[in-house]
């Protein structure tokens, strides 16, 4: 089925392209039908899966991972053009529909688009150019050794002959790919469009509102729907006024789900109506019996209370140790301590989620806006008694996320109801629901010690973290008994030991404690990043003042010492692939002072600069903002500096600048944002009590710098965000003198201008 046509657009190209007599890479098999066969990802990928060309030389490219905003639905095509020589006035692009079996791994997060696909689409386009030259050669009779390309064209250059794609798609059609190792991807001196600003692909259907996103997904006889949970996180629906909501205009269907269904999905209410709005209206009449459940118990003044009482006792456990820290203290000439918070925080996408279905004859068709489509596929068969070869997913583009969609609860939810109802229904999320049901960005407590020697040079580290832990999960039916501990750390709350200055300080250590949550919580834009930055790099600046030194050459000292081995060389902070390297930080390091004129300028009373780097999801990114602070502590930033190291090519500089210009204003207004509970509840609820910056607050001015390493690229959507946070509480320092250790801002009594 399709939203606007019964011919989809897979069966579509099919068509054309085979009956045009041109070259169709792709597979023949269904969504999922491959996986079904036992395939899943561990097949190599194939070129058949992501390129066609039809007879006329159109080229078409399948983006093969979900689009949020953060533009790799043509980063991807980009690199798959570029090895195929393609002529870009002749690509169209198409999003692939979920298939891990021809596409691989398909997700959206953690900042691994581009290092998971960096070789592997290139691969993709140079073996669609061999076949493409290989079907010349045999019409031609010549070796394929002496044939090169041009855009859109094969050429013989002896001969004096040259002929478009379209001449041989359909030759190339019926051969075999190359093995891809074997494919001689292009001399980086070539490119055309790797390192070029390339526009997005939906640039002119979003800005002329063209439907494109999931909650434009229309079906015939669609039914709209909400889903009402408990008011406390994770609490279940009892019995509900269900007769009565269903006798009010326009409702269809009213039914309680009376359990969690996997995936994080929740007990809850669904009202499913002739239109969105009277399912909503209808949701005003609810009323609903709830066993609140042990959340009911949360709020975040018992945490604060609590976190305190933990931090003088002694910690449950201990991260990291390095070194004689309480001797090192001792003898230290000077230490500095210090208490530093952070909140809960809502991801708070523009569009709230959303999902569309319809189940019939035992097959569920889903479109779901959705970070991680591959990992729901399961959880799906299971709770309609299904199997995950009967599922079909398409990927419609989301306006925005930050880690949201990477949960797919509301995705299992719409799936639930749409077996019950029988009919095709799209559930949407108010934003009331969005803001209340989060998967919230943890909050967090550090108690710090750290200890300078006569020199100021910092010689020991402590901090006592405090964070959460949810009740471990019961095995699975027939699974033999837990072992271990009955509870684990709430997701996204713990401190890897190896976080800056981890092993660039002799004397270090780490610990942890826990208190229980029922509030649910996971990946924020850079998760952990996003808040421990804060923490680090505002101790490290209190640490360097206390040591009266310029806060960038006290933190390139730090990064000029010797680091403790690692027990094996592997992602650091920030994940597997690249890691930390103190020599491409102390490169951004320098290259953000100097762009910056840090030091060298003078600045008016009140306004001043402040600095801080972080390494997260392998991006080494340094920041410098100007801050002025007025009588009244209403806040501008005037501009941000910033200097990243991403590898040794910017795949496509207009997004990557876009990608540093969100993540610099989503970390600003991170800066005055909170999450509150109070009985389990969340207080926030739209975003008059959830202000997140608006235009007029954002800097005029944010300055990008690359520093070009050898390395292959990495991903952008999320490094640049962390260090913009504690740069701009450094420089509050700097202006008025108040050290800023919780936020948000507004705690301390601060404000936009």
């Amino acid at each position: 089925m399709s939203p606007t046509m019964t011919l989809d657009r897979r069966d579509f190209l099919r068509v054309t392209a085979l009956a045009g007599g041109g070259f169709m890479i792709a597979t023949y098999l269904e969504p999922l039908d491959i996986f079904a066969q036992g395939r899943g990802n561990a097949a190599p990928l194939d070129p058949n899966a992501f390129v066609s060309i039809d007879a006329n030389g159109i080229v078409t490219i399948t983006a093969k991972n979900p689009e949020i905003g953060q533009g790799v639905k043509i980063m991807l095509p980009m690199l798959i053009a570029e090895e195929l020589d393609a002529d870009w006035k002749d690509v169209r692009i198409v999003q692939g529909d979920l298939n891990p079996a021809k596409y691989g791994n398909q997700s959206a997060g953690g900042s691994t688009a581009t290092p998971n696909n960096w070789i592997p689409m290139r691969q993709m386009g140079g073996a669609a150019r061999h076949m493409l030259i290989t079907a010349a050669a045999e019409q031609w009779g010549v070796p394929a050794s002496e044939i090169t390309t041009m855009p859109g064209r094969v050429v013989h250059a002896s001969s004096n002959r040259s002929a478009g794609y379209g001449q041989f798609a359909a030759a190339a059609a019926r051969m075999t790919p190359p093995a891809l190792a074997s494919v001689v991807m292009k001399d980086p001196k070539t490119y055309r469009f790797i390192g070029k600003p390339m526009p997005g692909v939906d640039n002119h259907k979003i800005v002329t509102g063209q439907p494109l996103f999931g909650s434009d997904i229309k079906l015939p006889g669609m039914l709209h729907g909400i889903y009402q949970r408990c008011p406390v996180i994770g609490g279940k629906a009892i019995s509900a006024n269900l007769e009565a909501i269903k006798a009010l205009p326009g409702i269809r269907h009213a039914f309680i789900i009376p359990d969690s269904v996997g995936g994080g999905s929740m007990s809850g209410v669904a009202i499913v109506a002739d239109s969105w709005w009277y399912a909503e209206n209808a949701r005003k009449q609810l009323k609903v019996v709830w066993d609140e459940g042990k959340t009911a118990a949360d709020s975040t003044v018992g945490f604060a209370t609590k976190a305190a009482a933990m931090a003088p006792m002694a910690p449950q456990s201990t991260t990291r140790a390095d070194g004689d820290v309480d001797a090192a203290l001792a003898g230290a000439a000077k230490t500095i301590e210090a208490a530093y918070a952070y909140p809960f925080l809502a991801h708070a996408p523009m569009e709230p989620p959303n999902a569309t279905a319809v189940f019939a004859n035992d097959k569920l068709e889903m479109w779901a806006g959705t970070q991680q489509p591959g990992g729901v596929v399961n959880t799906i068969a299971a709770a309609l008694a299904i199997t995950p070869a009967d599922i079909t997913v398409h990927l419609p583009r989301m306006g925005g996320s930050f880690g949201r969609r990477l949960y797919n609860d509301y995705v299992i939810e719409t799936a639930v109801i749409a077996k019950t109802i029988g009919v095709p229904v799209q559930i949407r999320w108010s934003r009331e629901d969005e803001m209340k049901q989060e998967v919230f960005r943890p909050a967090g407590y550090h108690h710090l010690k750290g200890g300078l020697d006569a020199s100021g040079s910092l010689v020991a580290w402590r901090n006592h973290f405090i964070s959460f832990s949810n009740e471990a999960p019961p095995p699975a039916a027939g699974a033999p008994a837990q072992q271990g501990p009955a509870v684990r750390p709430a997701p996204s709350s713990t401190l890897g030991a190896t976080e800056f200055p981890a092993r660039f300080v002799p004397n270090f250590a780490t610990h942890a404690s826990m208190m229980p949550l029922g509030v649910t919580t996971g990946a924020h834009r850079a998760p952990g990043a996003c808040s421990l930055s804060f923490v680090m790099q505002s101790f490290l600046d209190e640490l360097a003042h206390a040591a009266g030194k310029d806060p960038v050459q006290f933190r390139l000292d730090l990064l000029a010492r010797t680091p403790i081995a690692l027990p094996q060389q592997g992602g650091g902070a920030g994940g597997g692939g690249r890691a930390f390297s103190a020599e491409s930080m102390a490169g951004v390091l320098k290259l953000v002072a100097e762009k910056s004129g840090w030091g060298t300028r003078t600045l008016p009373k009140g306004t001043a600069m402040g600095v801080a780097f972080h390494f997260s999801h392998q991006g080494h990114f340094a920041e410098v903002a100007e801050v002025s602070v007025d009588a009244n502590k209403r806040i501008k930033v005037n501009k941000v500096w910033v200097a990243g190291d991403i590898g040794r090519h910017i795949i496509n500089p207009l997004n990557a600048e876009s990608q540093v210009h969100s993540a610099v204003i989503d970390g600003l207004s991170q800066l005055m944002l909170e999450i509150t509970v109070d009985g389990g509840k969340v207080v926030q609820s739209n975003f008059d009590t959830y202000p997140v910056l608006r235009m007029r607050q954002a800097p005029p001015v944010i300055e990008t710098h690359w520093l070009i390493s050898d390395n292959n690229p990495t991903g952008l959507g999320e490094p640049a965000l962390p260090p913009i946070i504690p740069a701009v509480t450094n420089a509050i320092f700097s202006a008025t003198g108040t050290r800023v250790r919780s936020l948000p801002l507004t705690k301390h009594g601060f404000s936009w201008r």
